[in-house]
C-alpha cells in the first residue's frame, strides 16, 4: 500500500528472518502460535486507516443511537442467553473492512462484518513490535509520503521525510493503550478476582491472547465449565483455593457452547453479584444481525435469507455467484458459503432462515504486492468504547483465496494473521 516500504521490505525479506519472526512471537506469547502468521506487515496510509475507523464509528453509532435499532435487536437476543444488567453501549467491537475499486480507480472500504465481542487485544501489539523489531523497521525510512486522492497510490510531487512506523490508532501508545485496556478488563479490582472466561482456554488457537493478558494485566483465564455458584456470587478454584469471580472479561462464544453441548454450573439469566467486561448480549445486538438495519456507503447489500420467502421463491436472486449465505453467529467463517447455489438456500430449514444473511460479495483488491502476485488484505479496526468509543489497534488477514480467515488460505505463503503498520512523518 505503500510502495517504496513494500518494495523495500519484498527485497530485504529472507526465509530466514521469517522464521526468526516466527520463534520471537512464539517466545513472547509463551506458547506456539499455532495459526498461520503472514511473512509480511502490511503498510497502510494513515489517512485510510483513519476513513476506515471514522467509517466504523459511524456504523457503531447508528446502531447503538437507534432505539428502533436496539428495540428490533431484542429478537436477537436468545432468551435463554439474555444476561440481566445490559449497560447502554458495548465495550468491545470490532469492524471488518474490506478495500474495492471505485469507478475513478480508487480504493474504498466495504463492510465485510462487525462484532461487538472482544477480539485479540492483548496479542496483536506484541505481534507489530515483532515484525518490526525482527525485520528491522524501527530503523528510520525515507519514502515517499503524500498519497494522492487515491488511497495507496503517492503522487509524482511527493518529497522524501523521515518517518517512523506506527501501529495504535486513536492518538495512543503502548503506555496509554496499556492503561485504557486495565481500565476496560480489570476496572478497579484486584486481577486475581477477574477472569477471562472461555470454552477450554489451553485448546483454543486464540491461547497466545490469554497468557498475552495474563503476562499484561494479571488476569487468567479460567474454563467456563469450572466456574461454581454459590448463591449470587461465582468463584473458582486455584491452588487449593476458593477464588471469588469479581468481573469477567467473556471470551465464550455461544455457538461454541452449543455446539459442543457445554454443561454449566450457572445460568447466563441469573442475578448475579458480578461485573462484565463487555456484557454478553451485544454480541448478539451488534453482529451480522444489524448489517441489513445499517445505511452506509461502505455497507454491501445484505438481507435476511427468510425474507426472500416472504412472498414467493423466485425472490431468491438468480445471481447467486455475487453473493455469499451467512450464518449470523458463528466465527472464523464457519458455516459460510460463498456463491451458493439455490438449493444451498432452499436447504436450510424455515425455522433457521432468520438466523442467516444473503450478502453481496465485494470483489476485493490485491493490494498487498508478495513473491506470489497481489494479495488481498481485510483490515480490523478494534475498539474500546469507555468514556469514548476510541480506535485502538487494527488487525489484518492477508489471503487469496475465497474467504480472508487463517483456515481458507491453506498450502499458501505470504498468507495469514498479520499487523497493520502505518507511517506518521517527522
Amino acid at each position: 500500500m505503500i510502495p517504496f516500504l513494500r518494495k523495500q521490505f519484498n527485497a530485504n525479506f529472507t526465509p530466514e528472518k521469517y522464521q526468526a519472526f516466527l520463534r520471537r512471537i512464539d517466545d513472547v506469547c509463551g506458547t506456539h502460535v499455532s495459526f498461520r502468521l503472514a511473512e509480511t506487515p502490511c503498510f497502510f496510509p494513515k489517512e485510510l486507516l483513519d476513513r476506515m475507523a471514522k467509517d466504523g464509528k459511524e456504523l457503531i453509532r447508528q446502531l447503538v443511537d437507534s432505539p428502533g435499532y436496539l428495540a428490533k435487536s431484542d429478537e436477537a437476543v436468545p432468551a435463554e442467553f439474555e444476561v440481566p444488567n445490559e449497560p447502554p453501549h458495548p465495550m468491545f467491537v470490532q469492524v471488518d473492512f474490506g478495500l474495492v475499486r471505485d469507478a475513478n480507480g480508487g480504493l474504498q472500504p466495504k463492510l465485510v462484518e462487525l462484532q461487538a465481542f472482544p477480539s485479540l487485544y492483548a496479542y496483536q501489539g506484541p505481534l507489530a513490535e515483532a515484525y518490526i523489531d525482527v525485520y528491522g523497521l524501527r530503523e528510520k525510512n525515507r519514502f515517499l509520503t503524500a498519497p494522492s486522492a487515491r488511497f495507496g497510490m503517492t503522487s509524482h510531487k511527493s518529497e522524501l521525510a523521515d518517518s517512523q512506523l506506527k501501529y495504535f490508532l486513536g492518538g495512543l501508545d503502548r503506555n496509554s493503550y496499556h492503561e485504557l485496556l486495565r481500565r476496560a478488563i480489570v476496572g478497579s479490582h484486584d486481577p486475581e478476582n477477574v477472569i477471562l472466561m472461555e470454552i477450554d482456554p489451553l485448546h483454543q488457537k486464540t491461547l497466545p491472547d490469554f497468557l498475552m493478558t495474563e503476562k499484561m494485566l494479571g488476569v487468567r483465564a479460567v474454563d467456563i465449565v469450572d466456574i461454581k455458584k454459590e448463591g449470587a456470587r461465582l468463584y473458582y478454584e486455584r491452588d487449593g483455593r476458593r477464588i471469588p469471580i469479581q468481573r469477567i472479561y467473556n471470551r465464550a462464544i455461544v455457538d461454541e457452547l452449543e455446539r459442543k453441548n457445554v454443561k454449566l454450573n450457572f445460568d447466563w439469566r441469573d442475578e448475579l453479584d458480578v461485573e462484565w467486561a463487555g456484557h454478553p448480549n451485544w454480541y448478539f445486538r451488534i453482529s451480522k444481525f444489524s448489517i441489513p438495519y445499517l445505511k452506509h456507503e461502505s455497507v454491501p447489500k445484505t438481507v435476511f435469507l427468510d425474507s426472500l420467502f416472504l412472498d414467493r421463491l423466485g425472490e431468491i436472486p438468480a445471481d447467486l455467484e455475487n453473493y455469499a449465505l451467512k450464518p449470523l453467529y458463528s466465527f472464523a467463517g464457519l458455516g459460510v458459503v460463498i456463491a451458493p447455489k439455490k438449493e444451498d438456500i432452499t436447504a436450510i430449514p424455515a425455522a433457521k432462515r432468520p438466523y442467516y444473511i444473503l450478502q453481496e460479495r465485494m470483489h476485493f483488491e490485491p493490494v498487498i504486492e508478495t513473491p506470489f502476485g497481489g494479495t488481498k488484505a481485510e483490515v480490523r479496526v478494534m475498539y474500546i468504547w469507555l468514556e469514548d468509543l476510541t480506535p485502538v489497534l487494527t488487525i489484518i488477514r492477508m489471503g487469496r483465496g475465497l474467504q480472508m480467515g487463517v483456515d481458507h488460505n491453506k498450502n499458501m505463503e505470504w498468507v495469514g494473521a498479520s499487523a497493520g503498520l502505518w507511517v506518521e512523518s517527522k
